[in-house]
């Protein structure tokens, strides 16, 4: 049985801000930055907040290995998914990614890339999102 991912194009284009850039929210009363970004703090429930733009660097806290995956994300099993703290304290749950699940470590210093996500059908629209893969030690000029 195959089960059909609708995504919805008028949601796409409304979340593509958050999806494609990292930004979250800062609450005006108690400091804290939060992402997703939701309405309210959830931290404190102020809905005194304004969005910022987040570090795209951190540090892989904690992760997990998925190798049972749901129709339309099996050609990526086995799925690598971790909750990064990034440089400025925000932690993000996302995908881990351009690195073997035996490689991944926490601790491990990550950066933010722009990855496919999903795709609806053979025909549909694509859903892009936010990744994180090992930050290259050496980079060639």
């Amino acid at each position: 049985m195959t089960i059909s991912m609708h995504i919805s194009p008028a949601r796409i284009w409304r979340e593509r801000i958050y999806r494609y850039r990292l930004v979250g929210r800062k609450c005006l009363k108690c400091g804290r930055t939060h992402y997703p970004p939701r309405p309210a703090c959830p931290h404190c429930g102020s809905r005194d907040l304004k969005e910022v733009e987040l570090p795209r660097t951190g540090v892989l806290e904690t992760y997990t290995v998925i190798y049972t995956v749901m129709d339309g994300f099996r050609e990526k099993a086995p799925l690598v998914i971790g909750i990064v703290r990034l440089d400025d304290g925000t932690r993000v749950l996302a995908p881990i990614t351009d690195v073997e699940p035996s490689e991944v470590k926490t601790g491990m210093r990550v950066e933010a890339v722009l990855r496919r996500i999903r795709k609806d059908g053979e025909d549909g629209l694509i859903g892009y999102g936010t990744a994180f893969r090992p930050v290259l030690s050496a980079k060639t000029s």
